[in-house]
């Protein structure tokens, strides 16, 4: 990270701001906690396929945002917040094809749907693998949405610009 520029900086935490109001914002936040989740703001893990540094604008924001948790509180900070480091640390090892775009869901959904998954089977006596399938089905649909988003976005040359 020492290599980075104010403009990288800025960027930065403008994902990681994204990624905390589309977390919490009104009418979405039902749905980023919880046994069943479709965090919608998980779209942005594909970022740290593009390049790494987008891991730390995940990792604050996840962080930032599971402050806002109100059922599961500080074990979701420190758990909810490791599954994202834990994805984005396996995501930056991806070698970088747009044909291995597709390998990020399938991450996002096996490592949230085991940590989250075992969080909420731990603090709410809920179903382990019941827990699984729910949220890593919800990290699945979500991220997997935001794969065709970004295989299309990638076309166009601005945005591969701005991203890069």
């Amino acid at each position: 990270m020492n290599d980075l520029k104010v403009r990288d900086i800025t960027k930065l935490a403008l994902i990681a701001a994204l990624y905390v109001a589309i977390t919490i914002a009104p009418g979405i936040s039902a749905f980023s906690y919880g046994q069943i989740q479709f965090r919608v703001s998980e779209i942005l893990m594909l970022l740290p396929f593009f390049d790494h540094k987008y891991s730390w604008s995940l990792i604050i924001g996840c962080f930032i945002s599971n402050l806002f948790s109100a059922q599961l509180g500080m074990y979701d900070i420190v758990l909810g917040t490791l599954a994202t480091a834990i994805a984005c640390l396996i995501i930056t090892q991806i070698p970088k094809k747009n044909s291995l775009l597709w390998t990020v869901p399938v991450i996002c959904a096996v490592v949230n749907g085991i940590i989250v998954g075992a969080e909420l089977h731990f603090v709410l006596k809920l179903p382990f693998w019941l827990n699984l399938i729910t949220v890593g089905f919800g990290e699945l649909v979500v991220v997997a949405i935001g794969a065709v988003i970004f295989y299309f976005l990638m076309k166009n040359q601005n945005f591969r610009k701005l991203i890069n």
